[in-house]
């Protein structure tokens, strides 16, 4: 067996079912779960339809590098998204499509890491684990930049030191930030792109949640619009990942896409096409018609305004939290231990949140989580407001 899988944590939803065992909730209250990230609203009638329709391509060996309609739809929708100059984007050479990007980070680090004892993986802390386990699996020892309160959540690169850059082969980052929400401005991103070219590492950003936001007439930028404003046509040293499970409610198809630097990509699909994780064509299909379609996403983004807007006239003014710059979390500070929080929420309320000193490391004695939660607002907007008065109600009475 690979001696790197001993190195490897528990997923936090397993630690979560360790701390919550044995616990026997009032069975008057009906469970509700904010732990979990799954999208709960209705996936697009559209996309189902064309699934349907496609079924009939499952007879059909899929290709790695994905179909035309598919690719030309997602550039299509990188240049309307993040102001990218058409024919800077190439369907052939700067996307690839992915079965989801959690597949896709993971795979994406085993390609490119270079095994070395002195290799880094930097990520933020909080982080999605799968950024920690693909370098300890690639070989790379994970390196945490801590998102703070003090920096807006965020890690703060310009306290990096050159050692650690020069011994960084990826730096992953999450924008709007899981669990924060926190946004990443582009002026930091530009920044960090000057950094790449400086000290020869990789910028993947996880993008993920950047169709989750709250100003329709402000979306959020990312890596590539960074990339179009400063004229950067090859997309050097950047790859941005994307995923239609939040955007479209559809996390079972398990459909996303890799874009950016176009030698970098062309490693990847190198290595895609031994791993045998082409995508299936109806599948494909499917996705197309998804990313050409905006209507269903401004419909998704309005009922999570409509969730967060009813939570947090609950929440506010009992517990430290405030809207994020995007996603579907809340990040709250909690009175004393988060873990405990989180057993004694559960047995009072039979509501479930996650802790976030679950979702970060410690480092150099501080655990950038502890003492916060992270709840997932992915249920029906009854059961949010549900939950968040179990929640106000609870805080009255507990005792730490």
């Amino acid at each position: 067996m690979n001696p790197a899988l001993k190195q490897l944590h528990p997923y936090p939803f397993e630690k979560l079912r360790a701390l919550l065992a044995g616990i026997q909730p009032d069975k008057n209250l009906t469970p509700i779960s904010l732990s979990i990230g799954e999208p709960k609203h209705s996936a697009p009638e559209m996309v189902k339809q064309m699934l349907i329709s496609s079924l009939d391509k499952m007879s059909v060996y899929p290709a790695t590098l994905g179909i035309p309609e598919l690719r030309e739809a997602i550039i299509n929708w990188c240049e309307r998204r993040f102001g990218v100059p058409k024919g800077w984007l190439d369907a052939s050479r700067h996307v690839l499509p992915v079965n989801g990007t959690r597949e896709a980070l993971f795979a994406f680090t085993q390609a490119v890491v270079e095994p070395n004892v002195e290799g880094l993986v930097v990520s933020p802390n909080p982080f999605y684990q799968i950024y920690e386990g693909a370098a300890i699996l690639a070989g790379a020892a994970p390196h945490y930049l801590p998102c703070l309160e003090s920096n807006g959540f965020i890690p703060d690169f310009e306290a990096v030191s050159a050692d650690i850059w020069t011994r960084c082969q990826i730096v992953f980052l999450c924008s709007p930030g899981n669990p924060t929400g926190a946004l990443i401005p582009l002026e930091t991103l530009k920044s960090l792109i000057s950094l790449a070219d400086k000290y020869d590492f990789i910028i993947a950003a996880d993008e993920c949640y950047s169709e989750l936001y709250f100003d329709e007439l402000s979306p959020p930028p990312g890596l590539l619009t960074a990339c179009a404003e400063m004229g950067r046509i090859d997309f050097k040293r950047c790859v941005v990942f994307h995923s239609l499970s939040k955007r479209s409610n559809l996390p079972g198809l398990r459909s996303g896409f890799v874009a950016g630097d176009a030698e970098i990509l062309k490693s990847f699909l190198l290595y895609r096409t031994y791993h045998g994780c082409a995508m299936p064509v109806h599948s494909q299909l499917a996705s197309a018609t998804a990313w050409r379609d905006e209507a269903h996403v401004r419909d998704n983004r309005s009922l999570y305004r409509e969730k967060f807007d009813a939570v947090l006239e609950i929440l506010t003014p009992v517990l430290k939290v405030k809207k994020p710059d995007g996603g579907f979390y809340l990040w709250a500070e909690v009175p004393g231990d988060d873990t405990d929080f989180c057993r004694q929420l559960f047995s009072h309320t039979n509501v479930t949140v996650i802790p976030g000193s679950y979702l970060s490391r410690e480092v150099d004695g501080i655990n950038p989580g502890a003492g916060w939660i992270r709840m997932a607002l992915v249920a029906p907007v009854a059961e949010c407001v549900e939950a968040a008065t179990r929640i106000r109600d609870f805080l009255s009475t507990y005792r730490r």
